[in-house]
């Protein structure tokens, strides 16, 4: 049997991405969260400590990559920082790679239309020779966010950076409403429907491919013009 590693974060896409490749058959084994220390360019930032719990509720092994692993701190250019923090993650998947009984054929992972990670990520997966699957690639953003929803995904935005997200945005479930919300937002400030510029960030709390929901406790920060949900308590039911 081959293995495959999700590259997961807890956030919507990659939950997703995890998803379908379940769906699909695909062998998944590991988790694998990077945990950036501070804003990045490759990967989701938000409440990334809780992937362990999802990772209890989904029922597979998570692999974890810290901050102390980054070595991006000094670099000014935006290409060259991605490509450092690539770094650790690819030390994590030939680790993995090089255990006993394990034969990796790929990674799943859950960019929509960002080409500076997905290159990265793709020519990664060249250099370690194994596939990968995107399955939220290039496809229509509201169909997207539809198929999460008619498929059970509970889904809570956590973090929001854009004009027309004020804090009543902070915990708010991302559903049908908020996507019409969205919608409208797009027209008159261009946000994107599935936050792909980083206007905001999600977390899935349940899902058809978890056995126990996540409970959060929080307190939402407001920052001026962005904010963040601060988790205070998280446990699974």
């Amino acid at each position: 049997m081959t293995d495959w590693v999700s590259l997961f974060s807890g956030g919507k896409d990659s939950s997703w991405a995890l998803y379908r490749a379940l769906e699909e058959g695909l062998d998944v084994s590991r988790l694998l969260t990077v945990h950036p220390a501070g804003d990045s360019y490759m990967y989701h930032t938000p409440a990334t400590e809780l992937a362990a719990l999802a990772a209890e509720s989904v029922g597979i092994d998570l692999v974890e990559v810290s901050p102390d692993d980054f070595g991006a701190g000094d670099v000014d250019d935006a290409g060259a920082q991605g490509d450092a923090e690539l770094e650790p993650m690819e030390a994590a998947l030939r680790e993995i790679a090089a255990g006993r009984d394990v034969d990796l054929a790929g990674v799943t992972a859950g960019a929509v239309e960002s080409e500076f990670q997905t290159s990265r990520i793709q020519a990664m997966c060249d250099r370690l020779g194994i596939d990968l699957f995107a399955p939220l690639w290039q496809r229509d953003p509201v169909e997207l966010a539809e198929a999460m929803f008619d498929a059970g995904f509970e889904i809570r935005i956590v973090q929001v950076a854009a004009y027309g997200l004020d804090e009543s945005w902070l915990g708010r479930r991302y559903d049908a409403d908020a996507l019409d919300d969205l919608l409208a937002l797009r027209e008159e400030y261009g946000v994107h429907p599935l936050g792909e510029g980083g206007e905001f960030e999600t977390y899935v709390v349940d899902g058809p491919h978890m056995d126990r929901r996540i409970d959060l406790t929080y307190d939402a920060v407001w920052e001026g013009d962005r904010g963040h949900v601060e988790i205070r308590d998280a446990r699974l039911e």
